[in-house]
């Protein structure tokens, strides 16, 4: 005989057990005796419960928290130069136009001359003065020569503070033609253009103060009695761009058309946001607990939302749910879930009601992601 019969027979009789094995584990649950093939291998998961925050949701536009107009104090005057444009960060006091100085150098010097003028006036009256204080009494010098030289000297002294306040104005006037950011922030709009001749009282620049941006979003009148100023608030700029704010201040009063109100919510870190935008978000006013489960877990069939059970028999149980709110990749459970119980974490669609399922356990390597 061949030495190796011997060790073949033994290989075929454990492939028959294995057979056996795998044929009698498909057997019907219910004693039927008749096999069942498993309709899907599945992982289950269990709904958990949750803190989540309660929202609102609402839309609105972005705009400046304030703007700042800067004008030209003084008219009649060329533009020379513009060092700021369209975007710019500035400082407070920093120079963003320059207007031509000089008509008023010319103004300035002229000034001065009075002021020199006056003074030395006011030295010869100073001089008359004194020596009819000191004469005052004398055949030499009447009342009234010593009055005129007393009231020449105040008139003198006038005049000199007359002049001075001249210069004063026409050094203001020569600052004016140094055009200032009034606070920090960034331009929004430049409406002066090279060599243009300005007046006085014309916009120049527009500067979005502090370069604050605020979403000013729109809520019911149900909506804004439970808006509270501090409260956290998300905003969607776009399906990758979110940014946080906070409530500044509800409005207090509603548009009479839209019967709408205003709630003014501050960007601390505006980014990619920019006045004139439009936003949808959402204002965080609480948390609740939630009934959760990952969002792979919801079928979505004939308009309505389903999970499936997995009972002790390995069959699955179709249960209609109703869902609320949403956070990363897991979805709120309002209504339909009577127990906790086993779910089938993934590939729902491809069950139907009563089907049975293979279970197998979840991968170590992704179980507790949120």
């Amino acid at each position: 005989m061949n030495p190796c019969f011997p060790l073949l027979i033994r290989r075929l009789a454990l492939i028959c057990l294995s057979l056996t094995s795998i044929f009698q584990q498909s057997l019907a649950a219910d004693g039927s005796g008749q096999p069942t093939i498993a309709a899907l291998t599945v992982t289950t998961t269990l709904a958990r419960l949750d803190d989540w925050p309660v929202a609102i949701p609402a839309s609105g536009s972005l705009t400046a928290w304030q703007e700042a107009v800067i004008a030209a104090e003084i008219g009649g005057l060329r533009v020379v130069a513009l060092t700021a444009d369209v975007g710019d960060q500035v400082r407070r006091g920093d120079v963003l136009a320059d207007l031509s100085q000089a008509s008023v150098r010319a103004d300035l010097e002229l000034e001065q001359a009075r002021v020199e003028q006056a003074q030395a006036a006011l030295s010869e009256a100073l001089a008359n003065g004194e020596r009819a204080r000191n004469l005052a009494g004398r055949a030499t010098l009447s009342g009234q020569e010593s009055k005129q030289y007393l009231v020449a000297e105040e008139t003198a002294r006038a005049n000199l503070a007359a002049a001075e306040a001249q210069l004063k104005g026409q050094r203001i006037r020569l600052d004016q033609t140094r055009i200032r950011a009034v606070d920090d922030g960034v331009i929004a709009s430049r409406t002066v253009t090279l060599g243009s001749v300005v007046q006085a009282g014309t916009e120049l620049f527009r500067l979005i103060r502090q370069n604050r941006i605020e979403w000013r979003a729109e809520v019911m009148a149900e909506q804004l009695a439970r808006i509270r100023p501090g409260q956290a608030a998300r905003i969607r700029l776009s399906e990758d761009v979110s940014l946080d704010g906070v409530v500044r201040l509800p409005a207090p009063t509603f548009d009479p058309t839209t019967r709408l109100a205003l709630v003014y919510v501050d960007l601390p870190d505006p980014g990619a946001a920019h006045a004139g935008d439009f936003a949808r978000g959402e204002i965080i006013v609480g948390q609740t607990p939630a009934l959760t489960v990952p969002e792979s877990t919801v079928v979505l069939r004939d308009g309505n939302r389903y999970v499936f059970e997995v009972s002790d028999d390995r069959r699955v149980i179709q249960r209609k749910i109703g869902t609320g709110r949403r956070a990363g990749n897991r979805i709120e459970i309002v209504a339909g879930l009577p127990t906790p119980a086993p779910l089938v974490e993934s590939g729902g669609a491809f069950l139907n009601d009563g089907d049975s399922v293979r279970v197998v356990p979840a991968d170590p390597l992704t179980m507790g992601r949120p």
